[in-house]
């Protein structure tokens, strides 16, 4: 029953769940989606890209399948950024409700753990349908090919233990997205919901980033506190990602238990000012609130900022599974988006920011 990382009673999750279930009932889309040319045209036209997944629980400790290959290639999704999870073996339901460690990790447990989580992908990616994309030109040619791609991303850097060169060693293994901090303490800088221990980001976490900006990696700055992501932005020299969030009072959200998840517009726009992508989730109570939640961002930021990153996990949502991505397209065009601006939210700015980061442009 974990949203984002954010543990919710039992009673949250089944309203949420009813939540969704009934948006993919109730959703009106005119015709079949799948069946609708302009919707079409972009899906074939766009390399559109989720840029936080977890394939809906897939990645935790589950075998290796053709799951989120078979779920892609329905709905027309071209790549997945997908997240493991280093502190994960840590973290559960503190007495507050939310998550964080419920023990110290062992020594070098949550890089061992790390490890088995890339040995599992590089197995996802030789028997199961995915190809794995190192560069953008890997990206380009995934998507001529009707091939479902998969972006590498490790989910907070609790795995260094101190140790830059396990950097490189990611990187090495086919790692392309790594976001600095999660949901336990590490020397890297603040997050969220934690405790303040670094007034933002570290002078480790600076060399953090400048090495992933040298290796040509995407910085993703979710979970962090704004103070951590302003500083952040003077740091780095690429575009920052910020992979999956909403914004704070969302209206189109409403009450939620991740509102200590969700963003300012004045953090927003700090990502927003090095030419970065705000990504958001899709914890709403239908695909309309969804695009209207999209609308909120784009009003903050400008459309060329915003982004997906579902956050698909066990929790649902409303784009639960990648069969409705077509859904979610024709919503964004029947609510107004025009189809360049819904190209551009879909994946195109998220291409621009993976190319710019890994220095293809």
């Amino acid at each position: 029953m974990c949203c984002c990382g954010l543990e919710m009673s039992r009673r949250q999750w089944l309203y949420t769940s009813l939540m969704a279930s009934a948006a993919a009932l109730l959703t009106p889309v005119t015709g079949r989606a799948q069946d609708n040319p302009a919707v079409q045209a972009l899906l074939r036209d766009t390399i559109s890209i989720d840029l936080h997944s977890h394939a809906a629980g897939i990645i935790f400790n589950s075998p290796a399948d053709s799951t989120l290959a078979d779920g892609m290639k329905k709905g027309g999704m071209s790549a997945v950024c997908l997240a493991s999870v280093p502190d994960g073996p840590v973290l559960g339901r503190l007495p507050s409700g939310s998550t964080g460690a419920v023990r110290q990790p062992k020594p070098g447990e949550l890089y061992r753990y790390h490890k088995s989580r890339l040995d599992w992908m590089d197995e996802l990616a030789a028997k199961h349908g995915v190809r794995r994309v190192l560069t953008l030109s890997d990206l380009k040619d995934a998507h001529a090919n009707g091939q479902p791609a998969v972006i590498l991303d490790i989910e907070g850097c609790d795995f260094l233990d101190g140790k830059l060169d396990r950097l490189e060693e990611a990187y090495r293994r086919g790692v392309r997205v790594v976001q600095l901090v999660h949901y336990i303490a590490n020397d890297v800088g603040d997050f969220q919901t934690g405790d303040v221990q670094h007034n933002g980001l570290s002078s480790f976490g600076a060399q953090v980033i400048r090495e992933l900006n040298r290796l040509g990696v995407v910085v993703d700055v979710a979970h962090c506190t704004e103070a951590m992501t302003r500083q952040a932005a003077k740091v780095t020299t690429r575009p920052l990602l910020l992979s999956h969030t909403a914004l704070a009072g969302s209206n189109a959200m409403g009450k939620t238990p991740l509102a200590p998840r969700q963003v300012t517009p004045d953090h927003a726009r700090a990502v927003a000012e090095t030419g970065g992508v705000i990504a958001l989730w899709h914890f709403f109570p239908s695909l309309e609130r969804y695009v209207d939640g999209i609308r909120e961002l784009v009003d903050v930021v400008g459309v060329e900022h915003v982004g997906i990153g579902t956050d698909q996990q066990k929790a649902p949502g409303t784009v639960q599974n990648y069969g409705r991505l077509p859904q979610l397209v024709a919503t964004m065009l029947g609510k107004g988006f025009t189809p360049d601006e819904t190209g551009k939210i879909l994946g195109g700015n998220a291409a621009r920011v993976f190319a710019k980061a890994t220095g293809a442009a």
